[in-house]
């Protein structure tokens, strides 16, 4: 599968990450880290921008200074052997990683919230498009993260360079997971917006305030839910009710 010659099916084939059962086991222990090193960017999959499902990603300059907290996913053998965004073919055995706007290759840190465990994979290819999720990692390396039964993890994934003694973060609570409808500066903005879910049927709904840059930040989210699962279904239902400019937000 060519993912960015071919945008729209790879997307689609995407949201089906983690389909079918690994056609061999593997000892994960066996299956060392990525270990980061200085490479040219790829000549394929770094576009300065590219278009999925109506939506704009913008491949960044750099990985230097990346840090974020989301949902993990995996892709396993129904991809095994296809072209990766970089021009590479996938392998599901090895420690490789996807991610919607890092340059190719990058190497990041993934660390699994829920348990410490902590992986450095090379991001070699585009996705995932499904709402809510960071990175789409390997088989093996979602095997090493101990999330394959789930299908998902909330995890921290930060960049890495040649040499990199950063340790990762230690285990965490379980992550309250949120759908995050809108941030405003003005109260009014945040208190309609509640409003206006709330009359579409979405119930807990909350304006929370937060300070940012010396100045009060009000956030609209929906939330807390119990599972990646509810914050797919909330999703859904928040799309079909004509809210689209939403995002995960972790707690």
């Amino acid at each position: 599968m060519k993912r960015l010659a071919a945008a729209c099916v790879a997307a689609v084939l995407l949201l089906q990450a983690c389909g079918g059962s690994p056609p061999r086991r593997v000892d994960p222990d066996s299956v060392p880290d990525a270990v980061p090193r200085a490479e040219p960017r790829a000549k394929r999959g770094n576009p300065p921008y590219y278009e999925v499902f109506g939506e704009r990603y913008h491949v960044l300059a750099t990985a230097d200074g990346y840090r974020e907290r989301g949902i993990a996913s995996w892709y396993g053998p129904d991809f095994h052997g296809e072209t990766t965004s970089s021009g590479e073919p996938y392998d599901m055995y090895a420690m490789t990683a996807a991610h919607k706007t890092l340059p190719l290759p990058s190497y990041v840190r993934v660390t699994n919230l829920a348990n410490g465990r902590s992986i450095v994979v090379r991001v070699n290819d585009r996705g995932p498009f499904k709402r809510g999720r960071i990175i789409d990692l390997s088989y093996v390396a979602a095997t090493k993260l101990d999330m394959i039964r789930d299908g998902t993890a909330t995890v921290e994934v930060t960049a890495v360079g040649p040499g990199s003694t950063a340790a990762p973060p230690s285990a965490a609570p379980a992550a309250r997971l949120y759908a995050q409808a809108g941030a405003f500066a003005d109260e009014r903005n945040a208190r309609q917006l509640a409003d206006r879910l709330e009359s579409a049927g979405i119930g807990d709904v909350s304006v929370e305030t937060s300070r940012s840059s010396g100045r009060d930040v009000f956030r609209v989210r929906v939330g807390p839910l119990a599972s990646v699962a509810a914050y797919d279904a909330l999703a859904e239902k928040m799309l079909r009710a004509g809210f689209d400019h939403f995002m995960l937000a972790l707690d």
